[in-house]
C-alpha cells in the first residue's frame, strides 16, 4: 500500500461538472479533497447521510454547511465535525471551494 502521495500522484476524479476529488487512505482513516470550481448555488446540494464519523476543513471558499436543519456559514480555515447517520451537506457561496474531508472507518463507497 502506498501511503504517500502529493497533488501530483493522488488520482483525481470528476463527480459532477466543475467538481473533482482527490483521495488517500489508511485501512481505518480516508482523506478526501474536494474542488468545487460550479460557482454559488442558488439551493443546497441534497443533504445525505452515511454511518462514517466526518471531519470537514475548509481550505478554500465559503460554504454553508448544513446539518440536518441547522446551517453555518464556514470559510477558510473553518472546521465541523459530523456524527455518525446525521443528515449533513452544503451549499456553495464562492465560485471557487476546496474541502478537505475525513472519514472514519473507510467510505467503500468512494474507492
Amino acid at each position: 500500500m502506498n501511503l504517500s502521495k502529493n497533488k501530483d500522484t493522488a488520482s483525481e476524479v470528476k463527480i459532477g461538472s466543475g467538481r473533482k476529488r482527490r483521495l488517500l487512505h489508511t485501512e481505518s482513516l480516508m482523506m478526501v479533497v474536494i474542488d468545487f470550481e460550479d460557482g454559488p448555488a442558488a439551493k443546497p446540494d441534497a443533504q445525505h447521510v452515511h454511518p462514517h464519523e466526518q471531519v470537514t476543513c475548509v481550505a478554500e471558499g465559503e460554504v454553508l454547511f448544513f446539518i440536518g436543519k441547522e446551517s453555518r456559514r464556514l470559510s477558510a480555515g473553518d472546521m465541523v465535525a459530523v456524527p455518525p447517520d446525521q443528515p449533513h451537506g452544503i451549499q456553495l457561496m464562492t465560485p471557487r471551494v476546496r474541502l478537505i474531508d475525513t472519514f472514519t472507518p473507510l467510505r467503500q463507497d468512494l474507492l
